[in-house]
């Protein structure tokens, strides 16, 4: 019996270069207004993976942790953006929406650091990632799709990393 749901992809990278490759993976196949939530520890390769995401977006901007700023943006040289959103700092949900979060998605796509915090003001749809630390060089990722845009997005993103 299998433990995962059918639509539900586990990975294990080994090394922070792979978590950075699957990244780029999933980037190339956001769209606007796309939302990629992640849950996880501290150390357990959100930033990294963020950092594919950027590139495969489209973006050469520089990605770092936005933890004390909030929220940063990268930009693609066709004017969308990838927003980067970390609510560690945030107390809750209500303080997300001050953040004009729809504004986001009309003009690109969202990665969501600690996510768990704000789901309320999240849309019900989105492709969550629950980031774990394994060993130093180890992560393993979880990527479960919340809506039918997420389960087709994942079938392509499963192609893309495992072929067929």
């Amino acid at each position: 019996m299998p433990i995962l749901d059918p639509n539900t992809l586990e990975f294990f990278s080994r090394s922070p270069e792979q978590t950075r490759r699957i990244g780029i993976r999933l980037g190339s196949l956001l769209q606007p207004g796309d939302v990629i939530t992640l849950i996880g520890d501290l150390g357990s390769g959100k930033t990294t993976f963020t950092q594919g995401i950027a590139q495969g977006w489209g973006s050469a901007d520089p990605v770092t942790s936005p933890t004390f700023v909030i929220a940063n943006i990268y930009n693609r040289p066709d004017g969308r953006n990838l927003h980067h959103l970390d609510a560690y700092r945030l107390n809750d949900a209500l303080e997300a929406e001050d953040l004009d979060l729809i504004a986001m998605l009309d003009n690109g796509a969202l990665v969501v650091e600690w996510a768990e915090k704000i789901l309320k003001a999240l849309p019900s749809q989105y492709l969550q990632i629950q980031m774990r630390y394994m060993d130093e060089e180890q992560r393993g990722m979880t990527f479960d799709p919340h809506g039918n845009r997420y389960k087709n997005m994942l079938s392509e993103f499963r192609k893309t990393i495992l072929g067929g």
